[in-house]
């Protein structure tokens, strides 16, 4: 699909909002009601729009530690690669999970309760995936940026 630069904006309406009224959106980008929603099907047919989701303080939540985790694979066999992204799949603490170029593999993004949640979790589940053969830690100290729109060039 190709996007105009309508929607483009209804796009980054929705995400900064997307839980705003139809007839609300549809003003913000100059469209009447029925062709904002017909654009907004579509947007969603084609797989564009993926989902709506609440976006929720981690703090409140209960999950106050953010840690980034380097990880590097003893071999990159299918069998390995496809064992080890199974199992993170499967696990709620990691929030992201990105292939890496570069000098480790892959880089998760784990939410945790506290230090020893996170211990829990590295011992019980991390160490347990069989190819592992490093990891390093990184603890975010502060969030300096939350975006969730983004910018098409």
């Amino acid at each position: 699909m190709k996007l105009d630069k309508t929607d483009i904006a209804i796009i980054r309406e929705l995400q900064a909002d997307g839980r705003q009224s139809n007839l609300a959106l549809a003003e913000k980008v100059n469209l009447s009601p029925s062709p904002c929603l017909r654009r907004i099907r579509q947007l969603e047919e084609a797989g564009v729009i993926k989902g709506y989701a609440a976006v929720v303080d981690q703090q409140k939540y209960g999950l106050p530690l953010t840690l980034f985790v380097r990880i590097t694979l003893k071999r990159h066999k299918r069998d390995v690669v496809d064992t080890f992204e199974a199992a993170i799949r499967a696990l709620p603490e990691v929030i992201e999970c990105h292939l890496l170029t570069g000098s480790a593999d892959y880089l998760l993004r784990v939410m945790a309760a506290s230090l020893q949640d996170y211990e829990r979790f590295m011992r019980e589940e991390i160490h347990e995936i069989p190819g592992v053969s490093a990891i390093d830690t990184s603890f975010s100290l502060m969030q300096v940026k939350d975006s969730r729109v983004f910018r098409k060039p």
